[in-house]
């Protein structure tokens, strides 16, 4: 099969097409074709995918699709697909459907059997990750933190124990008071600040919590954020755990008393503080 053949625009598909995030020459010669060829365009903002498409020299009918008229317009969409017209969605910037509403689309194109296919390309939370110099072999993507400072800090105690690398969005005028409730909730861990990716004032700045609400006193936030934290440590887990003030005796007539044979205790306990069974048994004597 040709390379022509393989990309070919296929009717009745929806497109999930990824779009720079601050660099034009970061968009992909395959999105190009798909948002020349495709019969319309689905955007979160109509004006700003103007923009791109002219800077592209593409010309194609645009719709708006946005957090506030998903519901009608996702049922538009899905009935012109049906009806055999091809779509390539797209948000302002990077890749639809995360942090998105562009992922509910997807779900209806699943749940009435039309075709989706995706053109791979920028995504801000991938490219902070590999910036961060932290961990990126496990991670969880967090997004944006959302609902009052007390959702938000029940969200971040639940993350608290969360061993992966974690990465959240943020907003130049929330970023103060969201590296506050990270830096109560979550101590001073690792954190990378990426600012303004690909663009012409990118910064990442690796610091501590603790030191990036310090740092942030000082300078005034600008520019879109990713923030990548650290995981927490072994350490941490069994600083903040149920049995961190019981002696080791303790911890096991702790799961005695809730039915467990006592090698079955003893076993959950080593698990638990990460030794061997020997070690417990030791301290059983």
């Amino acid at each position: 099969m040709s390379d022509t053949e393989k990309n070919k625009v296929i009717d009745g598909t929806l497109y999930i097409v990824s779009t720079p995030i601050g660099n034009l020459l970061d968009m992909s010669e395959r999105a190009k074709k798909v948002l020349s060829e495709v019969g319309f365009i689905a955007a979160e903002d109509t004006r700003v995918a103007s923009r791109l498409l002219s800077a592209y020299g593409i010309s194609k009918p645009t719709v708006n699709y946005f957090e506030y008229n998903k519901e009608q317009m996702g049922e538009k969409i899905i009935e012109r697909l049906k009806r055999g017209e091809s779509c390539a969605l797209v948000t302002d910037a990077g890749t639809p459907a995360i942090s998105d509403p562009g992922g509910e689309l997807v779900t209806l194109c699943v749940e009435n059997d039309v075709p989706v296919t995706s053109v791979p390309g920028c995504c801000a939370a991938i490219n902070a990750l590999t910036l961060s110099g932290l961990p990126c072999y496990r991670f969880a993507f967090e997004g944006f933190l959302s609902g009052s400072d007390g959702d938000k800090t029940k969200r971040l105690e639940e993350l608290k124990g969360d061993t992966r690398t974690l990465v959240f969005y943020e907003a130049p005028h929330r970023l103060k008071k969201t590296l506050a409730l990270m830096s109560k909730v979550l101590g001073g861990r690792r954190v990378a600040l990426c600012r303004e990716m690909t663009k012409i004032n990118e910064q990442v700045l690796h610091t501590t919590l603790t030191r990036a609400v310090e740092y942030y006193e000082e300078n005034e936030p600008r520019g879109e954020y990713v923030l990548v934290v650290a995981g927490a440590t072994k350490e941490e887990i069994k600083k903040d755990a149920f049995f961190a003030d019981m002696t080791v005796r303790e911890h096991v007539e702790f799961y005695i008393n809730s039915g467990m044979s006592k090698m079955d205790a003893m076993k959950a306990a080593a698990r638990d503080r990460g030794v061997s069974k020997g070690d417990i048994y030791k301290e059983m004597i």
